[in-house]
């Protein structure tokens, strides 16, 4: 199947069909952790509202006005959320509305901020069990397809931060790119393989 029209053009151009390979992945983890919001805040449909939008794109839709105002409504849902885990599901709803969005000078975190962040609302429904974080940090990395992970080393690292969601984005970054490394059954480098090179160099 041909790849659909280019979008901002910069260092590299993403098709329309990488990006719905990204928010694709995105959504499935704002998906996993809707519900935490949901009985948090059960008069809000904003979260959702921004995941219905994200599918509307994957599904083949034009990307319109729809998947930027239902972001903007599930992130500000997530400032007013009474909790550090719904605040999170709020914030990876709308993380996947965006995703159709993504341009050269994003950084990866757009791409896994809304895994880390499914990781964390594990860790603290768990009560604060890391090894939680780390087993869904896995989930993730088995998501990640071949096409996504190409995206991702095309961008700059995830940034660094002190919170638990950064740092937990910023393992499954680098495992992905390491992984991206050391393609099974490759013996000839390609265009693709350089580029993986060069996003873990």
């Amino acid at each position: 199947m041909a790849q659909s029209t280019h979008t901002v053009s910069g260092d590299f151009d993403l098709t329309m069909d990488e990006l719905r390979v990204v928010a694709r992945y995105v959504v499935r983890h704002a998906e996993d952790v809707l519900s935490v919001f949901e009985q948090a805040v059960p008069d809000d449909p904003h979260p959702r509202a921004a995941i219905d939008a994200a599918w509307a794109f994957i599904n083949g839709a034009d990307r319109t006005k729809l998947q930027r105002v239902t972001s903007l409504d599930a992130h500000r849902a997530a400032r007013s959320a009474p909790s550090e885990a719904a605040r999170l599901a709020a914030r990876s709803a709308g993380d996947a509305a965006s995703a159709g969005y993504l341009h050269p000078i994003a950084q990866a975190g757009h791409i896994l901020r809304a895994c880390a962040s499914a990781a964390r609302i594990g860790e603290v429904e768990a009560g604060g069990d890391t090894a939680i974080g780390e087993a869904l940090l896995e989930r993730s990395r088995q998501r990640a397809t071949p096409v996504l992970i190409d995206v991702l080393c095309r961008y700059l690292p995830a940034a660094g931060g002190s919170s638990r969601v950064a740092r937990l984005m910023g393992t499954l970054d680098h495992s992905l790119r390491q992984a991206a490394d050391r393609p099974p059954g490759h013996t000839a480098a390609s265009g693709a393989d350089v580029r993986r090179r060069e996003c873990t160099s």
